[in-house]
């Protein structure tokens, strides 16, 4: 195999890559790293997260910057400060042993002036989120104008996350003379019309085939209904003890809900998401890489440029809705040629999905089902006996050893082994003997909504909905709209027919975004009271603002009866499901999560 030392690179590049631990490039660096010390190009590089992308442009970066010349001469775009502060600190060590080049983050949630006081003191690598960067430029704080190289980082990601007219704007102040290298996991629309507009016949080098998965990962669905996402995610986590995951939620507020829930439920967990302050973001994060948060629930936005080693699992509480996104989620595991399992959880309508991210991403996905209380049960007492017996002893319980005989004295080996493994098993048992089957089998999961909801949900066509707030709450038929609209996170013309009444209401949208209106509003409370969404028994309600309904000389007098009645048995179902459930979960009452305030 090609070794460093045979791409090209100084002895001084070379021996920062011993002291790293390096022992052979990776794919992505063999074919770069020659290609960008030969002499000036543009150039494209697709390759998934994790595969060594810094070091491929990186170490050339360095080795054609002028050490001598304080003039800024790199500039690298990045989506996040997470990653523009990463890429700094691994740019530092690939230039060790060149002591006269300075690299400098720029970033928001910092003081811009400390930030220019460093660039001005002579910055020859400028690493930069594109917010900020933008507001410097206006700003007259740094000048861009004479650099020889500029680098997009995960430019799939920054398009994403919105900064296209951004990256536009910052590209216009750089010279046309210079090289541009954009790395890439994917190569959506956006990145192709960046490209075209400010590269000149770049070199393209794809790793694997264009878009799709990293093959160190293993892709799993398991099909439930939509009210047993939670329980479902539960069982997953119990089901893999040493689990140290990413959980994405398509919401910031299913994000905050579902952290909050598994605290409560004794979890390690976290909640990362956009309303949270750059300082609550580096407290979160600070105690993900700690492992001292197991279970880190993130919207996509907010884990963009996460680069946490040794991710078991990623776990896709919800699907996106583009599928380049799912790439940029399973890409959080499985990264430096290590194995990792990306989990999706599906409801049956949403399985189609699954055969396009199969054929975007080139990779099949592995039908799992969610394991019944009694598989986990017996996966956690084997976890636990190999944990006790792969602990190493402290001396120190010598001296309280002869105590600690007495106590078990007339106890022999067998029984005594019953008893420790029942500690944990007994608590396993008790919560989980006797608890359902979440799996949807045949028809099972429009039977189960049948029941919950008094009739099937319909799969194509427009859908009718009942919600339980009207003119009373405040409501007209466009702030209602709103309301919805912004609550499910749809587009502009995805709620439509809304028909407002004084104590309750009805909106309908496409079939296709039905399972996501009721798993949004699933034990759902605003200012305390819950907000109840049903399919309507009468889908071919009125639309507007309040159709009559000629026969009967009312408005749709049969939902309003039944409102009340659709309450009572929504509450009534609710105190039945927590009598049922035997407590929040197995860690109830041992506690292996922080208080909720430790998180967010």
């Amino acid at each position: 195999m090609t070794k460093f030392e045979a791409l090209g690179l100084q002895k001084s590049l070379l021996d920062a890559v011993t002291d790293l631990g390096f022992e052979s490039p990776s794919e992505v660096q063999e074919k770069t790293i020659p290609i960008l010390l030969e002499g000036e190009t543009d150039l494209v590089a697709l390759a998934q997260t994790g595969t060594g992308k810094t070091a491929a442009f990186g170490f050339p970066l360095i080795q054609k910057i002028d050490s001598n010349n304080r003039t800024t001469q790199g500039l690298i775009l990045s989506p996040t400060r997470e990653l523009c502060l990463q890429l700094t600190n691994e740019l530092k060590l690939y230039a060790k042993y060149e002591k006269s080049i300075n690299v400098v983050a720029i970033y928001g949630g910092a003081s811009i002036t400390d930030q220019a006081r460093q660039v001005k003191k002579g910055a020859q690598i400028v690493v930069a989120t594109p917010g900020r960067m933008k507001d410097m430029i206006n700003r007259g704080l740094v000048n861009i104008g004479k650099i020889d190289y500029c680098i997009l980082d995960e430019a799939d990601e920054m398009l994403n996350m919105g900064f296209f007219e951004d990256i536009k704007d910052i590209l216009s102040n750089t010279p046309k003379e210079k090289s541009t290298w954009l790395f890439s996991a994917t190569m959506p629309k956006e990145v192709s019309v960046i490209a075209k507009k400010f590269m000149h016949s770049p070199q393209e080098i794809t790793i694997g085939d264009k878009n799709s998965g990293a093959t160190t990962v293993r892709h799993e669905y398991y099909v439930v209904g939509g009210r047993d996402r939670y329980p479902a995610l539960k069982r997953l986590a119990d089901t893999n003890p040493d689990i140290f995951s990413v959980i994405f939620c398509r919401t910031k507020r299913d994000t905050q809900k579902v952290a909050e829930k598994l605290i409560e439920d004794g979890y390690n967990a976290g909640a990362l998401h956009g309303d949270l302050s750059q300082n609550q973001r580096d407290l979160v994060m600070n105690s993900f890489r700690k492992k001292q948060i197991q279970m880190l629930v993130a919207t996509d936005v907010a884990a963009r440029g996460i680069d946490v080693e040794d991710i078991t699992h990623v776990i896709n509480y919800q699907l996106p809705d583009e599928i380049e996104t799912y790439t940029h989620r399973s890409g959080r595991t499985g990264r430096a040629g290590k194995s990792g399992i990306s989990m999706v959880i599906v409801t049956r309508s949403e399985l189609r999905k699954i055969k396009a991210i199969e054929n975007k991403i080139k990779q099949k996905f592995i039908t799992k089902t969610i394991p019944t209380g009694m598989e986990i049960c017996e996966i956690q007492l084997y976890h636990l006996a190999n944990k006790i017996k792969d602990t190493e002893i402290n001396e120190e319980v010598e001296n309280f050893l002869p105590a600690i005989n007495d106590v078990f004295q007339g106890i022999d080996r067998e029984e005594l082994i019953k008893k420790i493994v029942s500690v944990e098993f007994t608590r396993f048992y008790n919560y989980y003997n006797k608890t359902r089957d979440l799996n949807i089998q045949d028809s099972g999961e429009r039977r189960e909504r049948r029941g919950e909801r008094g009739g099937d949900v319909p799969t194509s066509g427009s859908v009718r909905y009942f919600i339980n707030v009207g003119e009373k709450d405040g409501y007209d038929w466009m702030s209602l709209k709103d309301f919805i609209r912004d609550t499910v996170d749809l587009g502009k013309d995805d709620v439509f027919k809304v028909d407002v009444k004084d104590s309750f209401s009805f909106f309908n949208t496409d079939a296709e975004v039905t399972e996501r209106i009721l798993s949004t509003f699933t034990e759902f409370k605003v200012d305390g009271r819950f907000v109840n969404v049903e399919v309507s028994k009468n889908p071919g309600g009125g639309g507007g603002r309040g159709r009559r309904d000629r026969k009967k000389g009312s408005f749709e007098r049969s939902d309003e009866r039944g409102s009340s009645s659709r309450r009572d048995r929504g509450s009534s179902r609710k105190r039945n499901e927590k009598k049922s459930s035997g407590g929040n979960s197995p860690y109830s009452g041992k506690r292996r999560g922080k208080r909720k305030s430790d998180f967010f």
